[in-house]
């Protein structure tokens, strides 16, 4: 994770970036708080072998975004460690992780569930600190809000594909979805989708993808999952196996990129069949890809619009910290429904009516908050 210049500093941030490492486990990792002009800084937690400082300030980046477009009011951060998460020495390293910025939690950040850690680790971080409020996502059991469990993110992408669609004049009953990254994400928009009676036509995993043009059958995926993990796509039947990467341009309505960032560019935006993409995973489109579906005229609900249903349930994980009652699922899946089939609306007729990228629409709308927010605080000069 080098970091050799201030390439990442711009207007908005970031505000700090904390570099920790232990050589006992061999931990390296990095703490990226962007802009708290609304809020303390708030953002998931990733593991990866590969994790670069880049990517963790481009995602805190996103959080600072996400924040203000749903109008909750906390700021932009992330943390990630460079490791492998199927490790077996993963909690000796989560542990000194936590350890090394116990000066930074939770007055400055408070650690979340991001790719690579589970419920259970963010107890573990609680464990580690002494503190309930050093983490959220952890599990109930523990007074937490296990909104992984609980498949918010993925709920709310649901939410968004059918209002990008209804806006659209079309349907979602019996529309051809595909599903690029069936972890927490992407299968619970899957689960939420197939009760709105699309057709799930595809799903992929790091191990390969699934296709059957009428309809793969959800229930039975998302068993295999429970069981197998990334491997179901090995143990469904009635689906036709395809290459990686390959069901993006497989014949669809909608697709949903809940994978990792970056996976459509340039080549597959102009292959790919969809009329709606809505983004599952952060920065899931390279800026020149979302410029080309803008010119095919493609219904695009960005990332920090369509997935910000995990942001809204960790608000309410973050107010749970210092109480004693339980949270329930039925009042948090509410709240993301309104704000996000709201805000999709919103970005898409505001892209349509300024001529700009539903990107550039969202940004604006989000840009605004944060600017108002600085100047109030006499952080930049009025305008």
């Amino acid at each position: 994770m080098r970091l050799d210049d201030l390439s990442h500093a711009d207007a908005w941030g970031p505000e700090k970036i904390v570099t920790v490492s232990d050589t006992r486990t061999g931990m390296r990792g990095v703490l990226v708080i962007d802009n708290t002009a609304r809020g303390m800084g708030k953002g998931g937690t990733r593991m990866g072998p590969a994790l670069t400082v880049t990517e963790v300030a481009r995602l805190a980046r996103v959080m600072t975004w996400k924040w203000a477009a749903v109008d909750l009011f906390f700021g932009g951060a992330k943390a990630g460690v460079r490791f492998d998460p199927a490790s077996a020495d993963k909690e000796a390293v989560l542990r000194a992780f936590a350890r090394a910025l116990s000066s930074e939690v939770p007055e400055e950040y408070v650690f979340g569930l991001d790719m690579g850690l589970t419920e259970h680790d963010a107890a573990v971080i609680q464990d580690e600190l002494g503190a309930r409020g050093a983490a959220v996502g952890s599990p109930s059991e523990v007074g937490g809000v296990p909104y992984d469990q609980w498949g918010v993110t993925g709920y709310g992408v649901a939410e968004a594909v059918d209002e990008a669609v209804r806006r659209d004049g079309a349907d979602l009953h019996g529309a051809r979805v595909v599903v690029q990254g069936f972890g927490a994400v992407g299968a619970a928009a899957a689960e939420r989708l197939h009760e709105l009676g699309a057709r799930v036509v595809a799903v992929s995993t790091a191990e390969g993808a699934l296709h059957a043009p009428d309809g793969l059958d959800v229930p039975a995926l998302l068993q295999a999952r429970s069981q197998w993990g990334d491997a179901l796509v090995h143990h469904v039947d009635g689906s036709r196996p395809l290459a990686a990467g390959e069901e993006l341009t497989l014949p669809a309505d909608v697709l949903i990129p809940a994978a990792r960032q970056d996976v459509v560019d340039v080549a597959a935006a102009r292959d790919l069949s969809a009329s709606v993409v809505v983004e599952g995973a952060n920065l899931a489109l390279t800026p020149k890809a979302q410029a080309v579906l803008a010119e095919r005229g493609v219904s695009v609900v960005p990332d920090f619009i369509a997935n910000a249903g995990g942001v809204v349930a960790a608000a309410y994980a973050m107010e749970a910290r210092s109480s004693v009652f339980p949270v329930e699922p039925g009042p948090i899946r509410a709240a993301v429904s309104e704000r996000l089939r709201a805000n999709t609306l919103h970005v898409l007729e505001e892209a349509a009516r300024g001529a700009l990228t539903s990107h550039e629409a969202a940004r604006h709308l989000a840009e605004r908050r944060v600017r108002t927010a600085m100047e109030i605080r006499g952080r930049v000069r009025s305008s």
